[in-house]
C-alpha cells in the first residue's frame, strides 16, 4: 500500500490456483436441482443480477482517496487505468492505453491511448483526462487524504516519481519522471490512485468522487445505501467486451454466519471473508469454494512509542506468550499458514530462514512480570478481512486467552472497520490488530510498511535508522538475489525488534453458488465481475 516513494518492483509473477469443490447437496436442498455446476452453456437461462456479499462498506469509491480492499472490490468494476494486471498474475497488460514506449534514459513514458472511449457520464476519455487524474495527486494539489498518491506517482517536492504529465495530442500522453523508476509501469496498473476518473465529474464534485464514482469500466455506479448495498449496472457503451450480467449488487453483511446463510439460502450468489470452519457446511450445501494462496500477512502490532511496549524485551515477552502455530490451526484450519516472517514464502524475498520469537510460556511470564505489565489495552476490528477470515474480535479474544495464562489482562475494544481505520490513526492503544494484502508482488510493498511515516500504515509507529537504511538500499538495487537478501535482512530486523507478532498468511478464500460461472478472486484482492454469469 502507501509508501513514501515510488518503489522498484521485481517482475514477480504470482499464479493463483483455483480449487473449485462442488458437492452434491443433501436431501431436498435446492442445490441438488441446479442445472449448472460452474460452467454455464449458451442454452442455460441466465439471471440479470449477480449479488455479492462482503463484510463491510467501502471507505469510499474514489481511487485517489481510499486504501482498503472493500473499496477496491467495487472500484475495479467501475474504473480502469492505463494498464491492468493479467487475470492470474501481476504482469501488466494494455487497458486504456493500447501501448507505451519508454525512453532510452528510462525517464519518459509515452502512452498511446485507446480511441473512442467514453466515461460513464459521456465525457470523452483522452490525454487531458489522464493528466487531470494524475495531476490531482501531485503537489500542489495532493491532499493528505490521498493515501496511495505518493506510492503510485511519487512526490514533486521529494523529486521522486512523476515530474510532469504532458498532453502530446488527444490520444497521446507523456509522463516524465525525475529519475528512472523500474516499478512505475506496474504501479500504473494498480486499482488505487492509478485509475482514470472523469474530469467532468471531478469538477462537479469538488475533486472527490467517493460518493459518485465515474470511470470507464464495464459497470456504472447506480446507488449506495450505506450499511446495506451498492448497486451497479452494465455499461452498454463499454469500449471492450460488455459485461455478461446486467446488474451487480454488493451486499454488506458483517457476520460470517449471516453471509453463509445468505449464500446457502440463495439470497446472494457469492461471498468472501468466509471462515475455514464454514467450508464443510458450505460445500455440504452444494456451494463451491475458491481457495488460492494470497499475498497476505495477518499480524498484531505493538505501539512502540507507547508506555507499555517501548522496550523490545517487553514486546518479546508478550510474543512468547502466544503459541502461534496452535492458534492458527485452531482458527483457520488448513486455510492459513503460521507466519514466521512478514512476507509469504512464495514471494522471491520471502524466507523461511528468518528467526522470529517463538512460544515460551515460562519466559513470557517472567519477562512480563519484570516489565511490570499486568494489563494491556487492545483494539481490534469486528468484521472479517482477507488476511483474517474469523474477524478481529475472535483473534483478539484468542490472544487474550494466552495472555491470561501468564497473568496479563487484555482489555479489548472492538470497532467496525470504517471506524477502526480512524481509531488506529490516533494511536491510542498498546497493541492493535491489522493485516496486509500485497498490491503488486514486490517485497518493498510489504516491508516498507514499517518505514512509512503514515500512522494508518505503520501502526506500530516503528522508526529505526538501520531499518530505514535497508529500505533505501532495497529501493535502488536491481531486481534479483542481491535485492532479495536486503529484504530478508529487513524481515530479520523487524523480527529481532519484535515490532509485530506475525500470525498467519491466509489463502484467498471465497464461496459461490454452483450456478455462478466466471468468478475469481485476484491475487491482489480485487474481484472483477465483468465475466460472471448466474444461471436461473
Amino acid at each position: 500500500m502507501k509508501n513514501g516513494n515510488i518503489k522498484k518492483l521485481s517482475a514477480l509473477i504470482l499464479t493463483a490456483a483455483v480449487i473449485g469443490t462442488a458437492m452434491t447437496a443433501c436431501g431436498g436442498s435446492k442445490r441438488a436441482s441446479s442445472g449448472a455446476s460452474g460452467s454455464n452453456s449458451g442454452t442455460v437461462a441466465l439471471k440479470d443480477t449477480f449479488t455479492y456479499a462482503q463484510g463491510a462498506d467501502p471507505r469510499g469509491l474514489d481511487p485517489a482517496y481510499v486504501d482498503d480492499g472493500e473499496s477496491a472490490k467495487v472500484m475495479c468494476n467501475i474504473y480502469e487505468g492505463l494498464l491492468k494486471y493479467s487475470k492470474d498474475s501481476t504482469q501488466v497488460q494494455p487497458c486504456l492505453a493500447e501501448k507505451y514506449e519508454v525512453s532510452a534514459d528510462g525517464m519518459t513514458y509515452t502512452f498511446h491511448l485507446r480511441k473512442n472511449v467514453k466515461f460513464h457520464d459521456g465525457t470523452p476519455f483522452n490525454a487531458d483526462a489522464v493528466k487531470a487524474s494524475i495531476d490531482r495527486q501531485l503537489e500542489p494539489n495532493v491532499s493528505d487524504e490521498m493515501p496511495y498518491a505518493s506510492f503510485v506517482f511519487g512526490s514533486i517536492k521529494a523529486k521522486s516519481g512523476v515530474k510532469e504529465v504532458k498532453v502530446v495530442d488527444e490520444n497521446t500522453v507523456e509522463i516524465d519522471l525525475f529519475s528512472p523508476e523500474t516499478p512505475f509501469i506496474k504501479n500504473v496498473a494498480m486499482v488505487m490512485a492509478a485509475p482514470i476518473a472523469s474530469p467532468t465529474a471531478l469538477k462537479a464534485n469538488n475533486g472527490n468522487l467517493n460518493e459518485k464514482p465515474v470511470g470507464t469500466g464495464p459497470y456504472k455506479f447506480v446507488s449506495w445505501d450505506k450499511g446495506q448495498n451498492i448497486k451497479l449496472v452494465r455499461n452498454d457503451d463499454y469500449w471492450g467486451e460488455k459485461a455478461k450480467t446486467k446488474n451487480v449488487v454488493f451486499r454488506f453483511i458483517t457476520e460470517n454466519s449471516a453471509r453463509d446463510i445468505a449464500l446457502t439460502s440463495g439470497e446472494v450468489d457469492a461471498i468472501d471473508g468466509i471462515s475455514a470452519s464454514d467450508v464443510s457446511q458450505l460445500t455440504g450445501a452444494g456451494d463451491k469454494i475458491f481457495s488460492a494462496d494470497g499475498m497476505t500477512i495477518n499480524y498484531m502490532a505493538y505501539n512502540v512509542t507507547g508506555t507499555k511496549f517501548k522496550d523490545v524485551a517487553a514486546r518479546k515477552a508478550f510474543s512468547q506468550a502466544v503459541n502461534v502455530p496452535e492458534l492458527v490451526k485452531s482458527l483457520y484450519k488448513d486455510y492459513a499458514t503460521p507466519a514466521t516472517s512478514i512476507m509469504p514464502f512464495f514471494m522471491n524475498a520471502g524466507s523461511k530462514d528468518v528467526k522470529s520469537t517463538s512460544f515460551d510460556k515460562a519466559a513470557a511470564k517472567a519477562g512480563l512480570a519484570k516489565a511490570g505489565i499486568t494489563s494491556v489495552n487492545m483494539i481490534t476490528y469486528s468484521n472479517p478481512r482477507p488476511y483474517n477470515t474469523v474477524g478481529g474480535q475472535v483473534l483478539a479474544e484468542a490472544i487474550q486467552g494466552y495472555l491470561k495464562d501468564v497473568g496479563v489482562t487484555c482489555n479489548i475494544k472492538t470497532y467496525d472497520w470504517t471506524t477502526y481505520k480512524s481509531v488506529v490513526q490516533k494511536g491510542d492503544y498498546d497493541v492493535c490488530f491489522y493485516g496486509w494484502t500485497g498490491d503488486n508482488g514486490d517485497p518493498d510493498n510489504f516491508m516498507n510498511l514499517l518505514d512509512d511515516p503514515d500512522p494508518s500504515m505503520n501502526v506500530a509507529h516503528y522508526n529505526n535508522p538501520d531499518y530505514h537504511a535497508l529500505i533505501g538500499k532495497g529501493l535502488t538495487t536491481a531486481a534479483g538475489a542481491d535485492r532479495d537478501k536486503i529484504y530478508t535482512q529487513c524481515e530479520q530486523k523487524a523480527a529481532d525488534d519484535n515490532v509485530w507478532l506475525v500470525i498467519s498468511h491466509a489463502k484467498n478464500l471465497a464461496a459461490y453458488s454452483p450456478k455462478v460461472s466466471g468468478y475469481y478472486y485476484h491475487v491482489t484482492g480485487i474481484t472483477p465481475f465483468a465475466g460472471v454469469t448466474v444461471a436461473k
